[in-house]
């Protein structure tokens, strides 16, 4: 009886090419997704993803495919995981510098300066901007002069305290009425408007230490009224200080300092004398 004779098993010395073939593939794969996620059309580079997948699908590589361009085949059109992730279509934005709530400073402030506010010296306002608390011209100063009345200090103070509790930047803003003013101190209302805001802005930083990166000044003559100037008591209304703690939507327009190093303090330092 004849006995079956076994063959030896051939060798497959080309068995590598298989594992080749998969590697190449999964660096196609993984070129393509890299080109998806830095298209800016999201919406092409979705459409991208999505083909990709679907030529992949069949083969012995998709399920790492898959796992790279976004979960399972039965996430087919839901993106991937480079556009959900951090630098795709939801990115994460840049964390802002939270303002302080202003309501409850202005019922303080309201409080504390009722006595000036029912005697019509001053104004305090929730205003888009911020909270502003306006001085009247005769609160203040004399007419025509941008020397602060010792007899406003006390309401000054109050203000300061407000301010110095608060994150929020601080505008100094003088108002002046039509009326020409050319004396030998100020040539316009420009300049008077301009130095009152100065002149407050000196009296918070040397007596009240607020600090000076915190404040800005502007003058805005007779541009910006609250009343009609053509009457005495609308021009009384328009000379005026207005002080603005900022909120987050005020503070939007106003620029910022990019250097780390304090300013003043390059400037103090003395500079090397040559021998």
């Amino acid at each position: 009886m004849a006995r079956n004779k076994k063959h030896a098993a051939h060798e497959n010395h080309e068995r590598w090419l298989v594992s080749y073939a998969d590697f190449i593939t999964l660096l196609f794969a993984f070129f393509v997704v890299m080109f998806a996620t830095a298209q800016s059309d999201k919406g092409k580079a979705a459409q991208v993803s999505e083909s990709v997948k679907k030529a992949l699908e069949s083969g012995k590589v998709s399920a790492i495919v898959n796992e790279l361009l976004g979960g399972s085949p039965q996430d087919v059109g839901k993106g991937n995981a480079q556009l959900k992730g951090p630098g795709g279509a939801q990115k994460v934005e840049e964390k802002k510098r939270q303002l302080a709530e202003l309501l409850p400073s202005m019922k303080v402030l309201s409080q504390e300066l009722k006595k000036e506010i029912d005697s019509g010296k001053l104004d305090v306002t929730m205003e888009q901007r911020g909270l502003t608390i306006s001085f009247k011209e005769a609160s203040l100063f004399a007419s025509g002069d941008d020397m602060i009345s010792e007899d406003a200090y006390p309401s000054v103070a109050k203000v300061a305290a407000a301010i110095d509790k608060l994150p929020n930047p601080v505008r100094l803003e003088g108002h002046t009425d039509a009326v020409p003013i050319h004396t030998s101190r100020f040539r316009s209302n420009w300049e008077l408007s301009a130095a009152r805001s100065i002149a407050l802005l000196e009296l918070l930083t040397k007596r009240y230490d607020i600090p000076r990166d915190k404040l800005s000044i502007g003058g805005y003559a007779d541009t910006a009224p609250v009343e009609s100037n053509d009457t005495a008591e609308g021009r009384a209304k328009n000379r005026r200080v207005d002080i603005i703690i900022l909120n987050q939507n005020g503070a939007m327009g106003e620029p910022t300092s990019h250097l780390n190093a304090p300013p003043q303090a390059s400037r103090e330092k003395p500079s090397p004398v040559a021998h």
